[in-house]
């Protein structure tokens, strides 16, 4: 049985950088899987007039880390109090459980600057396929979706926002993808 799940975060106010260390630096890179999203989601913005947002290596960084900590950590089940937006605590990072009624958003929104030091507001859509997700069904999922679809497009709350750095993230059933106000510098790599 598939089973799909497409998740928002909101606002992401980020305070004091808190540093630690999710991977080896050379683990983070675009995947085949990552690229095809990302080259998706930018055909989709360009179908809808709007300018193309750089691959970010900091925002990168954050949705691989989280998809690997959702992929080994997270047991997606509809319905259950703590959303695909938590974090466990198997990491060196401030661990939450993410609720609909955003108490512990704060939690989350720290993740761009706990994580990787990107010192602005992150946002983030997340996906869940039992059958470990692809480029084309995340993206699917996310139009049919008025939340995500207005962040990707830049909709309603988010019309007059510029994104200026987005990282995506794939690992076993999850993708998730970090959206950002501030540029970022630093380019990630493709994987080998």
């Amino acid at each position: 049985m598939k089973i799909i799940a497409p998740f928002i975060i909101w606002l992401a106010a980020v305070p004091a950088f808190n540093p630690r260390l999710v991977a080896n630096e050379e683990q983070i890179c675009v995947s085949e899987e990552e690229k095809k999203l990302y080259a998706l989601i930018m055909e989709y913005r360009k179908s809808k007039k709007l300018k193309k947002i750089p691959l970010s290596a900091k925002l990168m960084k954050t949705a691989q880390t989280h998809a690997r900590d959702l992929g080994d950590n997270y047991t997606w089940e509809p319905g259950a109090e703590c959303n695909p937006h938590s974090w466990s605590d198997k990491g060196n990072w401030t661990s939450c459980c993410y609720t609909g009624d955003h108490k512990q958003a704060e939690c989350m929104w720290i993740k761009p600057k706990e994580i990787a030091d990107y010192d602005s507001r992150g946002y983030e859509i997340a996906y869940y396929d039992s059958r470990n997700g692809t480029a084309e069904e995340a993206l699917k999922g996310w139009k049919k979706s008025p939340g995500h679809n207005s962040l990707i497009v830049n909709l309603g709350t988010w019309k007059d926002v510029e994104w200026k750095a987005i990282g995506i993230g794939f690992y076993k059933e999850y993708g998730v993808v970090w959206f950002g106000e501030l540029e970022d510098d630093e380019k990630p790599k493709e994987c080998k």
